[in-house]
């Protein structure tokens, strides 16, 4: 049997319209890893994941390891379009997409699964009610369904327990656990850090640039805490745009290096850039 690759991050970039969001990251994120993504507003964190989720190309730099390996992402539910004509089980059903094509039928083992991961997420008899019938902690149900329908190796979750009640947060935690002990790769953005330090191993926080990636404990210091909160919150949207030229090893690889057209280092403060979600990275 072979083992995943761990997804390599090598001075990484990441930004829209050429304006960047995180800057130089480089780290390694191991096969099974169940990591908590921190930081203040504004720091990278929706970026990061849209990134790994390969809904946004780096400015420079190269992302390894995903190659030929399912990932599936949850976004903010503030990102959704509710008003949509669904019903619960057809929107869970979604997560067979890469089975069924987009107008495939469902078979009957298939109509099962999507019974049995409705169930699962604790929305057993839901599967004809309207979408937007929902309440916030039920529709993020539905989506934790439709998400392990996925069956992916690699999940990235934005912001998975906000604006849910603690019964809805303490049960899908728990399917969290539960993949991670399949041995799939988890990594969600949260803001709790009381959480982070209870149920997630591994952290990495994020300030624009990497502060510290690791063990929770090593992580969340007094010090690694207050670099993260110096961060500035003023975002100039007139920030120069990053320039981008290729090096002789990376044209090889079909990457590039960038470099900064700025004469003075990375203290500098950029635009918030709007992800397409229309929320800030």
């Amino acid at each position: 049997m072979t083992h995943a690759p761990a997804i390599d991050l090598h001075d990484v970039t990441l930004g829209y319209d050429g304006h960047p969001a995180v800057h130089h990251l480089s780290c390694a994120i191991a096969p099974g890893t169940l990591m908590a993504v921190v930081g203040p507003n504004g720091a990278g964190k929706s970026t990061l994941v849209k990134a790994l989720a390969g809904l946004l190309q780096p400015i420079g730099g190269r992302i390894d390891g995903l190659a030929g390996r399912r990932v599936a992402y949850l976004p903010q539910q503030a990102s959704l379009e509710r008003g949509f004509p669904i019903r619960v089980g057809e929107f869970a059903a979604m997560g067979l997409w890469q089975e069924t094509g987009a107008f495939g039928g469902f078979r009957g083992a298939q109509r099962q699964r999507v019974r049995d991961a409705l169930a699962a997420v604790g929305l057993d008899g839901y599967a004809r009610q309207p979408i937007d019938t929902l309440s916030g902690g039920q529709l993020q149900r539905a989506l934790f369904a439709r998400l392990m329908l996925q069956d992916a190796d690699i999940l990235l979750l934005d912001e998975p327990f906000s604006a849910i009640d603690q019964r809805t947060t303490a049960d899908l935690l728990a399917l969290l656990h539960q993949w991670n002990r399949q041995g799939k790769t988890v990594l969600a953005v949260l803001h709790d850090l009381q959480q982070v330090r209870t149920a997630f191993p591994r952290t990495l926080m994020l300030a624009r640039e990497l502060v510290a990636w690791g063990d929770t404990d090593e992580v969340l210091t007094p010090e690694n805490l207050r670099r993260m909160h110096v961060m500035p919150e003023a975002f100039d949207e007139h920030a120069p745009v990053c320039e981008v030229a290729p090096s002789a090893g990376d044209v090889a690889h079909g990457h590039h290096d960038h470099a900064h057209g700025h004469a003075h280092s990375h203290d500098h403060v950029h635009a918030h850039a709007m992800s397409p979600e229309g929320r800030q990275p």
